[in-house]
């Protein structure tokens, strides 16, 4: 083979790498958010009337990552066994498989998990089941690193669910500023995703907090649709923007709420939220 064909094959490939890496990083990812409501409930909004309304959101939406709450281990389970293509992991938040879980399902297909793990909203991060700052219930991050099978590179996500009373404002800053530790401890640009049920609003401390360093896909996408508040007590009339998807390393492209429902039935008294995030991180 002579230089000059040697030396033109090398750019065709060369030029079809850059290519593949400009795809990678072109293609949007895909998040939701999902409180899915513990199965306590009775009649139409008890779990077994809902559960296939729920499986059929998730389907129409294909998340590439869903981040769940109130999640017992008979709904993960459930879900999972009706969702091909996906996996999920998660711990209960007392320990092991009881409770409720902070559940992340994932498509095996786009990503692949390089860690994963949990740590506790408390004094003690590391002890599973622990709760401080007067919370009647032990509140949880299940996080995960994951690496796009794209080659888009590694996303660095975490999930929660914060506490709920009106006057928790104090336990709920400092949920805020645990989460902000672990994040700050991820190498400088890495990419993240923080998502959940803040059981807050926009206009709070706690938003204030967490978007000085991330930013709210509903406040800054090019597109918006659906309602902006996302609970609504089984009656599709949401009153509160409770559930967030924040990003570092990302620009929002589209962002929507969910309000599929089956007449008078809704799959979960939370609307979902799903955002497209491309990537401008490393």
């Amino acid at each position: 083979m002579n230089v000059r064909r040697w030396f033109s094959m090398l750019v065709f490939v060369l030029s079809l790498g850059m290519a593949g890496a400009s795809v990678a990083a072109g293609v949007p990812l895909r998040v939701m958010t999902f409180n899915v409501r513990v199965p306590v409930d009775t009649g139409m909004n008890a779990w077994v009337n809902r559960r296939d309304l729920m499986v059929q959101v998730i389907r129409a939406e294909h998340p590439d990552v869903l981040g769940t709450q109130e999640l017992t281990e008979e709904q993960g389970e459930y879900l999972a066994a009706h969702l091909p293509g996906y996996a999920w992991f998660g711990e209960g938040r007392e320990g092991g498989t009881k409770g409720e879980h902070m559940g992340v399902f994932y498509r095996t297909d786009r990503l692949k998990v390089v860690r994963s793990g949990n740590f506790w909203l408390s004094d003690t991060p590391q002890l599973a089941g622990s709760k401080t700052w007067g919370q009647p219930y032990p509140r949880m991050v299940t996080w995960a690193r994951f690496r796009l099978r794209d080659g888009g590179g590694t996303i660095n996500y975490f999930n929660t669910h914060f506490p709920y009373l009106p006057q928790d404002v104090r336990p709920r800053m400092l949920s805020a500023d645990e989460i902000l530790q672990r994040i700050g401890k991820l190498p400088p640009g890495a990419r993240v995703i923080l998502a959940g049920d803040f059981n807050c609003g926009p206009d709070t401390p706690v938003h204030a907090k967490l978007t000085a360093g991330l930013h709210d896909a509903w406040m800054d996408a090019a597109s918006r649709s659906g309602p902006a508040k996302t609970f609504h007590n089984f009656t599709g009339i949401s009153d509160q923007r409770i559930d967030w998807i924040l990003s570092r390393g990302f620009k929002a492209r589209d962002v929507r709420t969910v309000t599929t429902h089956d007449g008078a039935r809704y799959p979960s008294d939370h609307f979902p939220v799903v955002a497209e995030l491309v990537l401008t991180g490393k």
